[in-house]
């Protein structure tokens, strides 16, 4: 399999199965950080906010990773505490329903970090 260079090309090459939960995924990403520029970065979807990272996912067989940096998963460490975790990672089961909820207030919380830290800083 080559290397996917898009995101489109990424979903596309995850299986069948587990691509309607990355499209959720991606989709709650770009609606709650419209500035976001998406790209592929470390072989996996990669979202930029301000030109410094703000979000990315994988799909793996059993588990789709988000990498919302130590940060976003500090911030939500209670709700996640269910989940297998990592520094800056957690693992969500493809076999459980997404918490796409929890995934937006993450995904907002990272919006106003890197706002508040980068927006005015070219």
């Amino acid at each position: 399999m080559n290397k996917p260079t898009n995101v489109n090309e990424y979903i596309a090459n995850v299986p069948k199965e587990v691509q309607l939960l990355v499209e959720q995924i991606r989709k709650t990403i770009l609606e709650n950080a419209l500035e976001a520029e998406e790209s592929i970065s470390y072989g996996m979807p990669a979202y930029k906010l301000y030109k410094k990272p703000l979000v990315y996912f994988a799909a793996y067989e059993n588990h789709i990773g988000f990498y919302a940096t130590p940060s976003g998963h500090d911030a939500f460490s209670t709700e996640l505490s269910q989940y297998k975790q990592g520094k800056g990672s957690v693992q969500f089961p493809v076999n459980e329903p997404l918490p796409i909820e929890l995934i937006k207030r993450i995904v907002l919380f990272r919006v106003e970090e890197n706002k508040n830290k980068y927006a005015n800083k070219s």
